[in-house]
């Protein structure tokens, strides 16, 4: 993490219109305290000696490089400082940060009112805005997590950057394992999906008057670049899981005397393996469907309701990690004060200026951990929103199962143009008129060929696959950190 690192030290000029802006969220969690690194006057003081009058300046221009140096064991107490909005707003990709999380706000009250509206009115031929929002949000999260992950590639140290790509590489492995399995064990349902999706390709495609259509080539192809996406989507999420597990393990530790947080912490860890265990079909589907209950089975969950519960049990699941957001930063900035107890047991001596340096690094690399705490969890929870929208599924626990049928929708066709004597001024509204009806006519065409072959069939897989891949990722990373902290570190 050293070149993001050095990319936090640097000054940023922050501009006046967002020192002066509002956030809509509040961005910077409550309660959060930063520690601040202590002068050379304090340091120069625990250590029983004069600050020197001697300019470090003055050194430099005598040919001199002297710094101040104070023994490691000294009795040194970090002061605490609430952590607010002023002082984020230096910090690097904090402008992001909080851009990230307004725009959530803002597509998780579109998709509220989208679904109330859809509940009162049949709105089943218009187009889902809050599905779009819900989509462009995982976009922006994915946007996010590449631009942390291509300063690595940018670093001329190559720790980081093997490390990514160790994870594609074993990302793309597994993500080949598990698209090779068949829909009895994984029920993402792209292999019903893929069969719309190509049917509709190929009416499509004959349509449009292109009679040479290869199935097979085609399919293997989409897989192939599913895995690809997949190797993609790994990279990015190794070190938000190596960073999740490094502060659970300290949040952990700081709520020792809190059973209940402690409970909900491990809950919250979990979380991504219980969302995995929810699309393994005998585990889940089966087991409720048919609950052994000694000589006979209990129906728990009708398969219909299943998927119903399924969105509400990884909604419930996304907002408790939200809710323990505080806590996970408040671990990592306790590591400023961790690092000093460590210093402490140490012999011998520090440059001052080293001390101020890992304290002050601790605070600026704040809004980075927060990104990689939080865009995991909203990739989680808007392509699951994405998945209720777009694969026509309901909130209610008796729905039935929809087909994944889109119906053809009716383009709108442009009213004829009434002819008659008409002045200059007139003809060219009437112009201006017929231009904005062929725009609508073309938009609606696009959008009607859009949904005729991407159907509900096909997105309901799809983004299910997604969502189950996300929080695989976040196993397969948070598991390897937790091995890499608890032993490979203190080891």
């Amino acid at each position: 993490m050293a070149p993001l690192q050095r990319q936090v030290r640097r000054t940023r000029v922050v501009p006046v219109h967002a020192m002066r802006a509002v956030p809509l969220t509040p961005v910077v969690p409550p309660s959060l305290f930063r520690f601040k690194h202590p002068s050379e006057g304090e340091l120069c003081a625990l250590a029983g000696k004069q600050m020197p009058k001697q300019s470090r300046r003055d050194r430099r221009q005598n040919g001199e490089s002297k710094p101040l140096t104070v023994p490691k064991d000294i009795d040194l107490q970090l002061e605490k400082a609430p952590v607010n909005v002023m002082d984020a707003l230096v910090l690097r990709f904090f402008l992001e940060y909080q851009w990230l999380v307004d725009f959530a706000v803002y597509a998780m009250g579109v998709f509220l009112f989208t679904e109330c509206y859809y509940a009162v009115v049949d709105a089943s031929k218009e187009v889902n805005i809050g599905a779009i929002w819900c989509v462009l949000t995982v976009l922006f999260g994915l946007k996010a997590l590449h631009t942390l992950m291509s300063h690595y590639f940018r670093s001329e140290e190559g720790g980081e950057r093997s490390v990514c790509l160790a994870f594609g590489f074993l990302s793309l492995l597994v993500a080949m394992l598990v698209l090779v399995v068949r829909e009895d064990y994984l029920e993402f349902g792209l292999e019903p999906g893929f069969t719309s999706l190509f049917d509709n390709l190929e009416t499509f495609a004959k349509q449009q008057g292109y009679a040479d259509w290869s199935i097979p080539v085609t399919k293997l192809t989409v897989k192939l670049g599913l895995a690809a996406v997949c190797a993609y989507v790994g990279s990015l999420l190794a070190f938000p899981g190596l960073r999740l597990a490094q502060t659970h393990l300290d949040a952990v530790q700081m709520n020792s005397d809190r059973p209940l947080i402690q409970i909900l912490l491990h809950m919250s860890f979990l979380s991504p393996v219980i969302v995995l265990v929810l699309w393994v079909k005998p585990i889940a589907r089966d087991f409720l469907a048919n609950a052994p209950m000694g000589k006979t089975s209990v129906t728990l969950v009708s398969s219909a309701a299943f998927d119903s519960v399924r969105l509400w049990i990884i909604v419930a699941l996304c907002a408790l990690r939200l809710g323990l957001t505080r806590y996970h930063l408040q671990a990592y900035l306790n590591l400023a004060q961790k690092w000093v107890e460590q210093m402490k047991k140490e012999a011998g001596r520090i440059a001052a200026v080293d001390i101020q340096r890992k304290v002050t690094r601790v605070f600026c690399y704040l809004t980075i951990v927060t990104l990689q705490y939080l865009v995991p969890i909203l990739l989680i929870l808007f392509s699951t929103l994405a998945l209720k929208a777009l694969g026509n599924f309901s909130w209610c626990f008796d729905g039935e199962e929809t087909p994944g049928v889109t119906p053809a929708l009716v383009l709108p066709t442009a009213a004829p143009a009434v002819s008659g004597g008409l002045d200059e001024d007139e003809e060219g509204m009437e112009d201006m008129e017929e231009d904005i009806q062929a725009t609508v006519a073309r938009l609606s065409e696009m959008f009607s060929a859009l949904r005729s072959v991407l159907s509900p069939l096909f997105l309901r897989g799809f983004f299910a696959f997604f969502t189950w891949w996300v929080a695989a990722c976040q196993v397969i990373s948070s598991l390897f950190g937790i091995y890499f902290h608890q032993y490979l570190m203190q080891n």
